[in-house]
């Protein structure tokens, strides 16, 4: 891929970047605009940000291949192929890549020399069903979303049947077990928690309309109370979504309209502060750069980014 992307030029303030709430004013900056540094995928998804080699990773998952973008050169080039149709990505505890991967329905690390360790693939004996997005807690457990999105067909996955319920698990840091943490999500699909984790948010993917979810997490960290609903995406589709140092919830929205595809930001109790607008559904972002402010939004077949006056949580 060519290191430049053709872009018209732009203005300051973005048009683009549009404040729905005074709040919201004060999470952006007039000086900076919305830039696409990267084309060529059928649906990029999961980005993750690696700021000691300066470089994000993403999905691109009917292509069956993981994408690597260079901050210093701007260059684009294929880093995994095939990715198992990687979907969701993530980082631990040590800095090393955790993959939801639809083809071998399992969750997977990379290891500093390159192996792969198969974290989850099955359940109580059965299959897990195509685990699309994950979040790595501050005491090392993983927790994934396992929805049956890559086995419905042959574009992102290949076809099979559903053995399990739609459900949300954890991965024990210590013991490995997978425990299945909630089965009442109709299509649990984007989670992030909170800064001081104590809640956990959920895309359910598959209600009409379709809703963000919390769940306050217990005491010991390994358990949710009953969820609840935050917001109703009302029209809008809802996917992946990170949360900054504040709380507010940056989600990758769409589809199919220019009043809908992008980005749309929310508080901690579900009010819509903000939204970015870009010319393609955006599935899912992360917070990079070296001071945690550049957003990346994997978007349909590009990536974009935003600089902003924020920051996405740190590792704890």
């Amino acid at each position: 891929m060519r290191a430049a992307i053709d872009m018209p030029p732009v203005r300051y303030p973005d048009p683009a970047v549009v404040a729905l709430d005074p709040r919201f004013e004060k999470l952006v900056l007039p000086l900076a605009a919305v830039e696409r540094i990267a084309s060529g995928c059928r649906w990029a998804e999961g980005p993750v940000w690696f700021g000691d080699g300066r470089y994000l990773l993403w999905s691109d998952v009917p292509n069956d291949r993981i994408m690597r973008w260079d901050e210093a050169s701007g260059q684009t080039h294929v880093w995994r192929h095939p990715s198992g149709h990687a979907n969701g990505n993530t980082r631990d505890r040590e800095g090393r890549l955790v993959t939801c991967e639809h083809q071998g329905r399992r969750v997977t690390r990379t290891e500093y020399d390159g192996r792969i360790t198969v974290l989850a693939d099955r359940y109580d004996g059965k299959r897990l069903n195509s685990p699309n997005d994950l979040v790595v807690k501050s005491d090392g457990s993983i927790w994934f979303t396992d929805p049956p999105f890559g086995i419905v067909g042959y574009y992102q996955g290949e076809k099979a049947e559903q053995e399990l319920p739609s459900a949300i698990y954890r991965i024990d840091p210590h013991s490995g077990e997978v425990a299945m943490v909630c089965d009442t999500v109709n299509g649990p699909n984007g989670l992030a928690f909170s800064p001081d984790e104590k809640r956990l948010y959920v895309i359910e993917s598959r209600a009409r309309p379709r809703n963000v979810l919390v769940f306050d997490v217990s005491a010991d960290g390994r358990t949710l109370g009953p969820q609840r609903v935050l917001f109703d995406a009302a029209e809008g589709t809802p996917d992946g979504f990170r949360i900054d140092v504040e709380g507010n919830l940056w989600c990758g929205w769409g589809m199919g309209t220019p009043e809908l595809d992008g980005v749309r930001v929310y508080s901690p109790r579900g009010e819509l502060l903000g939204r970015i607008a870009l010319p393609e559904r955006c599935a899912n972002l992360c917070f990079g750069g070296r001071h945690r402010n550049r957003l990346f939004m994997a978007s349909s077949t590009s990536v974009y980014s935003l600089f902003v006056n924020t920051q996405g949580v740190p590792a704890r």
